[in-house]
């Protein structure tokens, strides 16, 4: 039997139909994890008090819950909030998503019904199931959008999140992005930079970024801009802790101007510096990256 003071450690790995849930689940196995496919949500109290009271030392589990088994589906929102209970549990709950093209993109390649739309449109299906996990991807610790990850960048994102114990691991995700290319679906926070005056418009800073000094001094030096990061960063000091201690691992915090690759980016530089005194913080210039990629 488990001892009191130790924790089971439980990973409920849900998400859009055809985000990588397969590739999740074999990557938890990879890490040591004791998994399972499709649990009903009816049986997982009992499961985890199995677990716990077994005499093996498993103590790390990760389930995947999808609508294969929509029957028991609604329940599950009330399951979690029994596990809040149990003193010796650690549950977080993984999301998977995608955007839409590349889930209905998917399902063509694969030859594939998607589960609520077997005699349908796979867009139709999709839509449906994104309004039915809102409250449950609401309530998820770590979001991981697959839109533009292979399935060995997935395992890496995986491995890198959950190959540790450190469960007060908190990260603050930064990513620029344009406004006319869409604001990014697994955002958080967005805030909207196109106020500031636009380095585009100076003819030979337009082919430059915001990572170029000469742009980002530029997008710096405006009185405007000095109060913008002075108010976000009281903002921010008053959030983080209060997201981190309702126990997410990940906040994705999105800065977006025009195009992406000017004010948008300079920011994000700026905010990555000054949030990474007191974080652990990604950045990421989602603009930029599509453009190399392009390119490549």
């Amino acid at each position: 039997m488990l001892d009191e003071t130790n924790e089971l450690q439980i990973v409920i790995i849900t998400g859009m139909s055809g985000a990588g849930k397969t590739v999740a689940i074999q990557s938890f196995e990879d890490l040591g994890f004791f998994c399972v496919d499709n649990l009903p949500p009816m049986l997982l109290p009992k499961f985890l008090e199995l677990m716990r009271d077994s005499k093996n030392k498993m103590n790390k589990v990760a389930l995947v819950m999808d609508l294969r088994g929509r029957e028991f589906f609604e329940q599950l929102i009330h399951v979690l909030a029994e596990l809040q209970q149990y003193s010796w549990l650690v549950p977080h709950i993984l999301f998977l998503d995608a955007d839409d093209s590349t889930l209905v993109r998917r399902y063509k390649e694969t030859r594939r019904f998607h589960p609520l739309a077997k005699s349908g449109l796979p867009l139709d299906g999709i839509r449906a199931e994104r309004k039915l996990l809102e409250e449950l991807k609401a309530r998820a610790q770590t979001i991981i959008n697959t839109s533009q990850l292979k399935p060995k960048e997935l395992r890496e994102k995986i491995a890198k999140e959950f190959s540790n114990n450190k469960q007060n691991l908190f990260t603050v995700n930064v990513v620029s992005f344009g406004f006319k290319h869409g604001i990014p679906i697994d955002a958080d926070l967005v805030f909207d930079v196109r106020f500031l005056p636009n380095p585009f418009y100076i003819e030979h800073m337009r082919p430059k970024t915001g990572l170029d000094d000469e742009v980002y001094q530029y997008v710096m030096k405006w009185t405007d801009t000095s109060k913008f990061l002075e108010k976000l960063f009281d903002m921010l000091a008053f959030m983080l802790p209060l997201y981190k201690r309702e126990g997410k691992s990940q906040l994705v915090i999105a800065i977006g101007c025009t195009g992406g690759q000017h004010r948008s980016v300079a920011i994000s530089k700026y905010l990555g510096e000054k949030l990474a005194k007191d974080y652990e913080v990604q950045v990421s210039h989602r603009e930029i990256e599509n453009e190399r990629i392009q390119k490549a």
